[in-house]
């Protein structure tokens, strides 16, 4: 399965290059500036990764995380960051983000691994639902 992935910071020079990286590997891409956008486009369309920037105007990548988790829970997350605390890393741990990469992004290995993951993790999920599915409910 080739995933849509949500692209989401405040630079449009990392937004579009992310975009683009991951549109040449397949998948399909959309963008968003902050996080109030990222959330119009999550109602619109269905992601099934997010990589977000933390530190963004108008609504941060944490509070984004925040209402993913609450309203999009299947949606996997990978954080990105150029302000690398240990308040961010355990804000991104706290809210269940599935990692934090930190820029610079000059080798993207580390977030195609992420974004791979987050994939591989959710077409576990969706071959153990299909099996489900196909199951007979038992008497009890």
């Amino acid at each position: 399965m080739k995933a849509r992935i949500l692209i989401v910071d405040d630079e449009a020079a990392i937004r579009d290059s992310l975009a683009r990286h991951f549109r040449l590997k397949g998948y399909e891409t959309a963008t968003a500036e902050n996080g109030l956008s990222a959330l119009e486009k999550l109602s619109d369309l269905s992601f099934q990764v997010v990589v977000s920037d933390i530190m963004m105007p108008v609504m941060d990548g944490i509070d984004l995380l925040r209402r993913i988790r609450t309203e999009y829970p299947m949606t996997r997350v990978v954080m990105i960051t150029g302000y690398v605390t240990l308040e961010n890393a355990l804000a991104c741990l706290r809210n269940n983000a599935d990692t934090c990469v930190f820029k610079p992004l000059d080798d993207l290995q580390e977030l195609d691994t992420a974004v791979e993951n987050a994939v591989a993790y959710l077409e576990h999920w969706k071959r153990k639902l299909v099996v489900l599915k196909g199951m007979k409910p038992t008497g009890g």
